[in-house]
């Protein structure tokens, strides 16, 4: 857990206090079933350097090694899946960078604790494509990314195997969704027709094709 203030300067310009590790956990604890839900998503809008989505991840990959961890391959998608349900803002690059890296190094640390001479370099090198994509800079304020343009977040699922599916979404987009409206997940599972539901469900500025895990980078 790093400290809680970098400097005085970034206290003064940004207002960037790091939440600690005991409020942290007793936060999530109130959500504990979701953080223990692989395929749960969260989002930190001021993401820092990753103090809650560090958490976060450390919860989900310890259901995915209990779950999977007798089959490698199993490990291997669902520790995918719990990777690509955690998504961040920050507005200074430094944290997006060090939270990408924190994030990674969990990732890393458990994937080899469990399978040290069996490790895949595909399946790491597919980690850190995912959290290039989720851990976004920018300003969750004005919903733009540190270029100007929209803040865009990927939608990531496993189907059919080993096959991912992705759709790219404006952050603004799915902020505008009706808090009375189905969710991802519902929707996926009741199988609705997105479009008899109105306006109120975002709607993909991009759709890609199915791929296997191990080459969602290939979408580039």
């Amino acid at each position: 857990m790093t400290a809680q203030v970098k400097s005085k300067q970034r206290v003064e310009e940004h207002g960037e206090v790091f939440t600690n590790e005991r409020e942290v956990n007793a936060m999530l604890d109130m959500v504990k079933q979701e953080t223990e839900r692989i395929d749960s998503r969260f989002l930190e809008p001021a993401c820092g350097d990753g103090n809650f989505l560090s958490e976060v991840l450390r919860r989900k990959l310890a259901v995915v090694g209990e779950r999977y961890g007798k089959s490698q391959l199993e490990y291997e998608r669902y520790m995918f899946v719990a990777v690509s349900s955690i998504y961040g803002v920050d507005i200074m690059a430094d944290n997006v960078d060090e939270c990408r890296e924190r994030l990674y190094g969990i990732a890393e640390s458990e994937y080899g604790r469990r399978f040290r001479d069996e490790r895949r370099v595909e399946v790491l090198d597919a980690i850190r494509y995912l959290l290039s994509k989720n851990i976004q800079c920018g300003d969750a304020l004005t919903l733009t990314a540190a270029d100007g343009d929209p803040i865009v977040f990927p939608e990531w699922s496993l189907v059919k195997g080993s096959k991912v599916s992705r759709r790219d979404f404006t952050f603004a987009a799915l902020l505008n969704v009706s808090t009375q409206a189905p969710t991802f997940d519902m929707l996926d599972e009741l199988e609705v027709d997105r479009d008899k539901l109105g306006a109120a469900i975002p709607k993909p500025i991009k759709n890609y094709p199915l791929t296997s895990f191990l080459e969602v980078a290939k979408y580039e």
